[in-house]
């Protein structure tokens, strides 16, 4: 094990307060194999954290701290950057309120600016409402544009991964129709640059990237779309000059088969579904006569930013909120993975 002053402090965001977010955290913060790889500082507020800790039977204690540097990490306790956001009257389970959009929104800014302040090497956010941080005046269509906007960074993507299954979105949280005018050449081109970039940290020397086309049968030489040879494939053909080992557009009904047989080590996909579908029926085992997530595997990753944010797969989970049923896999992954990524960069001496 690595001695503690090299352990990555990591910033971990309770979600809303309102969801299965504090509870999730909670279960995975109280794993003796997390604290061992990294020192998680959790930040959100008492109440619900306490609330949770009891919701979910575990017998760890909270430890409030004010700075990075008065925080202290020991077993069988977790340290909380306590934000005062939120307090018992405040909250209110399986709903969407303005107060507890504003707390989570408050979590994640401050998670962002311990990290370009580098006080903490990475960040890992829990489940936030979207239409709660609307509610309460932070006009986002989620974590990954936040993180965009308050890091100043143009150029960024969303990729998912479960284990070798990965995939990269051109685009994200917009319509359809919108998703289709995004499909274009600079635009594909990027991602699968971030999209390279971001497997090689993961130790991939010589990543394989697939590209999967936007249309049916990758608009079967125009007959259903243009998209696939005017933007997607003149693309792959500049990243290929560019020494990226890249193949597409291939049929997207077939691709994901491909990655998961291991031909490739990534997908870039065209938009929010043509990626969060295969890998959430990968990731996802739900089971309804006992009427919980039996598996909640996955990652979301940000590529692109100036720091590391890695986030769990899943929402807020509002009609589960509370009961202590909450399925921790996908923060325990995501905190892994951005122990991961941060073990490659400097340490400081905090």
């Amino acid at each position: 094990m690595m001695n503690s002053a090299h352990i990555p402090i990591l910033g971990v965001t309770m979600g809303d307060p309102g969801g299965i977010g504090p509870e999730v955290c909670a279960q995975a913060l109280a794993l003796p194999e997390i604290n061992k790889i990294c020192r998680p500082l959790l930040i959100g507020d008492l109440a619900p954290m306490q609330r949770a800790i009891d919701a979910c039977g575990l017998s760890i204690g909270l430890r409030p701290c004010h700075t990075v540097e008065n925080a202290r990490f020991a077993a069988g306790t977790i340290a909380i950057l306590e934000m005062k956001k939120l307090s018992a009257t405040d909250l209110r389970l399986g709903t969407e309120t303005a107060l507890q959009g504003e707390a989570s929104f408050c979590y994640v800014a401050k998670a962002i600016e311990l990290a370009l302040a580098e006080r903490i090497h990475g960040t890992v956010t829990g489940p936030i409402n979207k239409a709660a941080v609307n509610l309460a005046g932070h006009h986002y269509a989620g974590h990954t544009e936040i993180y965009a906007d308050l890091t100043r960074t143009r150029d960024y993507a969303m990729m998912l991964a479960e284990g070798q299954f990965r995939v990269a979105h051109v685009s994200t949280h917009v319509s359809l129709r919108e998703a289709c005018d995004r499909v274009k050449m600079a635009r594909v081109q990027r991602v699968i640059q971030l999209t390279h970039e971001a497997l090689r940290r993961m130790g991939l020397p010589a990543p394989r990237i697939a590209v999967a086309g936007l249309n049916p049968h990758c608009g079967e030489g125009g007959l259903f779309g243009t998209e696939d040879r005017e933007e997607i494939a003149p693309a792959v053909l500049e990243a290929n000059r560019q020494g990226i080992q890249v193949e597409g557009p291939l049929p997207a009904d077939t691709v994901f088969c491909k990655m998961k047989g291991g031909m490739f080590d990534a997908v870039v996909v065209m938009y929010h579904d043509q990626g969060h579908i295969p890998t959430k029926l990968t990731g996802f085992t739900y089971d309804h006569e006992k009427g919980t997530w039996l598996q909640m595997a996955g990652v979301n990753i940000t590529l692109g930013l100036p720091i590391i944010r890695t986030s769990v797969d899943h929402g807020t989970a509002f009609d589960i909120a509370g009961k202590g049923i909450a399925n921790p896999q996908s923060m325990v992954e995501a905190i892994k993975m951005a122990t991961q990524l941060a073990t490659g960069c400097r340490f400081l001496s905090i």
